[in-house]
């Protein structure tokens, strides 16, 4: 085919009619003639920005059903046949449409087979590897399962051979998993016996022996390429492990713990770092994988990916300790010692107690493991005479980082009274770490009233901070400098909510303010997020000042009703809302339509039916319809904290409405409830859920 030809038609195509990622595609001819027409560097910023319109991060769009049929010609004339190929296949790939018709892309694609398969046969080994890959992804089930076995029978180079077996997977999965499965021996070449495991993976084939030792075989993986091209190319090991962990048999499962206990057991360090990936993944996806994989991780711990594991896992790592102990416990390795920073860190999230001496010894040396120690999301870690000793000889150090002194601090605040003897350094960083001043009051906390003198002079002196200032009222009493603060705070809309949640600490005492605060209600249809916040705390202050259920009520009604449908960046705001309505009590019923028309939205259902608990009378609301509620967040994942948590204070009604089995079988169920949230987070979330459940049984 000529460029003529290949070209033919593209001034005259309709493209102000399609659009791309960036609007309307009248922008495609000049692209597309500079990729055929143009000289390297223009076609290859007409290939890049090819990607970035018609496949934009994975993403189609009309314009590239209108695209197809030229680039498809142009790969026919052999212009630059592999970047096409490549992008013709992606393009068929794509499972994220934009406002064009489901498949339309794929279907434009195949239609263009006639030009694509002669390609499989080009004498060129990239051609026919890419045009192998691009063919597969069409999924088509009529020419292309012939063309591609056809060619997988005289194919003699075993990279392109291993494509083109992976391609028939797509389109023919029974005829390719019957040519892998003799395919799985040591003497098969690595591309083609890699390609053989994918598609036996693909093909749900029992896992056995034979495909255990051909993944041991290839490994290490990590540079092993099949299907290279594709965007959900992973390592084989972990590729393998996570597809039979998703089956949820117990075959599958012992299949890939089996599989992960003998890479990890593997000498090769290589090998033992593609395990420990795929073993991390394991662990977040799979609640048995932890009890089997630890005594396989722990001897490794001295590398920092085992150590962050262990970390992540928590008590559930416990038999490791002794191996972190040791690692850790290295006084004369140098102040830059990692290995037992990571130790120490890791030590810390599973057995404190064990940790906080050698954290004493070493704080200023081990940045991970106090970062660790002061996180404030994770259980407070356990006091220790030693350590507060130390924490007060660094916190007094000149100069300390914004970091530490936060690490060091939230470590004080948690510790409480046991803490007071910190008030000294305390004090004395506030000037310069204003969020200081809650720990100052936590520490002070019934102490004795030297320590609280000392505390409120000092918070006194920083009142020009509203953290200072609330932490005044609470060491105190005296409402005086927290209304002053208040009172300035609420003339800049920025710090609105802040304010109004201190108003609402001084409850009666700051019923002054309250004109202020009202008048400060937003009435914008389209508000930001910060204005909804700021309106949700202002309606607690009114109820908490002076009992005004109407206005607060009429503040929360139109904070829910600016952020009714599927505005999801409003999520935790409207999570706000409800809380503050379950607040009110009884008298915020005239909510209840409100919240009932939550119940159907699982990002919101659970603090909606948690709220509907506490306002409505228990002898007209249907807490059966509650439990539903809460429960779908659960089982959706789009609330899960949320929806135990709503469902635990069900209790009895939860028990009673039919759900005990659901309920019984996520708390038996080797697949996590938490999947998603922050990398320590989601295991010892995950076990607190699960208790919680399991105490409705």
């Amino acid at each position: 085919m000529d460029l003529t030809t290949a070209l033919a038609g593209l001034d005259d195509h309709p493209w102000a009619t399609v659009s791309h990622a960036y609007g309307c595609a009248e922008d495609l001819p000049d692209l597309l003639r500079a990729l055929a027409e143009g000289d390297d560097g223009a076609a290859e910023e007409a290939v890049s920005e090819l990607y970035g319109s018609i496949l934009h991060q994975g993403t189609v769009y009309s314009a590239s059903v209108d695209a197809v049929p030229y680039l498809a010609r142009i790969a026919a004339a052999g212009i630059r046949t592999v970047d096409v190929l490549c992008l013709l296949g992606g393009l068929a790939e794509s499972e994220d449409e934009w406002q064009v018709p489901e498949g339309a892309v794929r279907a434009a694609v195949v239609a263009q087979l006639p030009l694509l398969l002669p390609l499989l046969a080009d004498p060129d080994e990239t051609v026919r590897l890419t045009a192998a890959w691009a063919v597969g992804h069409t999924r088509d089930g009529a020419a292309a399962p012939a063309a591609l076995g056809e060619r997988w029978a005289a194919e003699q180079d075993p990279e392109v051979a291993a494509e083109l077996l992976v391609s028939l997977g797509r389109v023919d999965l029974s005829a390719a998993a019957g040519e892998a499965r003799v395919l799985l021996g040591e003497e098969t070449p690595v591309p083609l016996r890699l390609a053989a495991v994918l598609v036996c993976l693909r093909n749900e084939e029992r896992w056995g022996a034979v495909h255990h030792a051909a993944v041991l075989g290839l490994l290490p993986a990590r540079e092993l390429t099949v299907d290279r091209y594709s965007l959900d190319q992973e390592e084989l090991l972990y590729t393998v492990v996570d597809t039979l962990l998703e089956r949820d048999t117990d075959a599958d499962r012992e299949a890939a713990l089996d599989l992960l206990e003998a890479a990890l057991r593997d000498p090769r360090p290589e090998v033992q770092a593609e395990a420990l990936w795929a073993a991390d993944h394991a662990c977040y996806v799979s609640r048995g994988a932890p009890s089997r994989l630890i005594p396989a991780v722990a001897p490794l711990a001295a590398q920092d990916t085992a150590a962050s594991l262990l970390a992540k896992l928590g008590p559930l790592a416990a038999e490791a300790a002794p191996v972190l102990v040791g690692l850790a416990d290295r006084p004369d390795e140098g102040p830059d010692d990692e290995v037992a920073d990571e130790a120490l860190a890791a030590l810390v999230r599973i057995a404190p107690r064990q940790a906080a001496p050698l954290l004493a010894r070493d704080l200023e040396r081990r940045p991970r493991a106090r970062n660790a120690a002061g996180d404030s999301r994770a259980p407070a870690f356990p006091f220790d005479p030693e350590l507060l000793a130390a924490v007060r000889a660094r916190l007094a150090v000149e100069g300390l980082g914004t970091n530490e002194t936060a690490d060091l601090v939230h470590l004080l605040r948690r510790w409480g009274p046991r803490a007071v003897a910190g008030v000294p350094e305390l004090c004395a960083v506030l000037p310069r770490f204003p969020y200081a001043a809650s720990a100052v009051a936590a520490v002070v906390a019934g102490g004795p009233p030297e320590a609280r003198a000392r505390a409120a002079e000092a918070l006194r002196a920083e009142a020009g901070q509203l953290q200072a200032a609330r932490a005044h009222y609470d060491v105190t009493g005296e409402p005086d400098v927290l209304l002053a603060a208040v009172t300035e705070r609420l003339a800049a809309s920025r710090e609105r909510a802040e304010a109004a949640r201190a108003a609402a600490d001084l409850g009666p005492a700051a019923a002054g303010l309250l004109p202020a605060l009202l008048a400060a209600v937003s009435e914008d249809p389209e508000p930001t997020a910060p204005q909804l916040d700021a309106d949700v705390a202002t309606a607690r202050a009114v109820w908490q000042i002076d009992g005004d259920a109407e206005e607060a009520v009429r503040i929360l009604a139109s904070v829910l009703d600016r952020t009714a449908g599927s505005r999801l960046w409003a999520r935790w705001t409207v999570v706000g809302a409800l809380r503050a309505a379950a607040s009110l009590g009884a008298a915020g019923r005239d909510l209840i339509p409100r919240l009932e028309a939550l119940l159907d939205d699982p990002e919101k259902a659970a603090g909606a039916a948690h709220a509907l608990l506490d306002i409505a009378d228990p002898d007209t609301v249907d807490l059966g319809r509650l439990a539903r509620a809460a429960l779908h967040a659960v089982e959706t994942g789009a609330d899960v904290t949320g929806g135990c948590e709503a469902l635990h204070a069900l209790g009895a009604a939860a028990r009673d409405s039919g759900l005990l089995p659901y309920v019984g079988e996520l708390v038996e169920r080797d697949g996590r409830i938490v999947t998603s949230g922050l990398a320590y987070d989601i295991v010892r979330e995950d076990e607190r859920l699960r208790a919680l459940l399991a105490e409705l049984r």
